[in-house]
């Protein structure tokens, strides 16, 4: 028995390859990694290109070619600036407001109160007396009362319903019938905004006299005729 047992046994030569076989070092993430490569370029198309690869450079390409585009987009996506609006523009819109709203000549003829005449000279009168008579009223020196009431309402807004109509319906020069454009949009401003802060008859009055002259003062150059 003791032959058999002794042919039975391993011999010593093939002790170190098992012993090779199961001392050998696992297999790494790398080299399944490189392993997979080598698979995937052996399954590559009869025209020699892999067409993984391909794909992937491919989506690479587009994914390149889509950043610049949005880039761009974003960089053209500028906040636009509102153009400041000029000079002309807002003269236009006055003038087109004045002629809707104020008085004007009932004719479609030539203005008849042409300077020198007496109806020239009546509207003339008309404007500024209508302006003190305002005055008189609110500062309730005429129909006097200790409550507000319809004769000092219509002082305040004396100017701009009779002063500004009557000096509008002559045949004035372009400044001044842009200074009376102007002052019949300002005022009623003036007339509603200062009662919140000062309920006085006689300081809308005052306000709207000094509007009057100061309008009168930078379109018709006064104080660059007094220089």
């Amino acid at each position: 028995m003791y032959p058999l047992y002794a042919a039975a046994a391993p011999s010593r030569s093939r002790i170190p390859k098992l012993h090779a076989i199961f001392s050998a070092p696992k297999p790494t993430p790398r080299s399944l990694a490189l392993i997979c490569s080598k698979r995937v370029r052996a399954e590559a198309g009869p025209d020699g290109v892999d067409s993984t690869t391909a794909t992937a450079a491919t989506g690479d390409e587009e994914g390149s070619q889509e950043a610049p585009e949005s880039s761009s987009g974003s960089g053209n996506s500028k906040p636009t600036l509102v153009a400041p609006i000029s000079d002309k523009e807002i003269k236009k819109v006055v003038q087109k407001t004045a002629a809707t709203f104020a008085p004007r000549a009932s004719t479609a003829t030539k203005n008849p109160a042409v300077p020198g005449t007496a109806l020239y000279s009546v509207f003339e009168v008309q404007g500024y007396a209508s302006m003190l008579l305002g005055g008189a009223l609110s500062f309730n020196l005429i129909f006097p009362s200790n409550q507000p009431d319809i004769w000092r309402l219509m002082g305040m807004w004396s100017i701009w319903m009779f002063t500004i109509p009557s000096l509008r319906a002559r045949d004035c020069s372009k400044n001044e019938k842009e200074a009376l454009n102007y002052l019949f949009l300002l005022i009623p401003l003036l007339n509603i905004l200062i009662p919140f802060f000062w309920k006085s008859f006689a300081v809308v009055w005052s306000a709207d006299t000094i509007a009057f002259f100061l309008m009168y003062a930078w379109k018709l150059g006064w104080l660059q005729r007094s220089e």
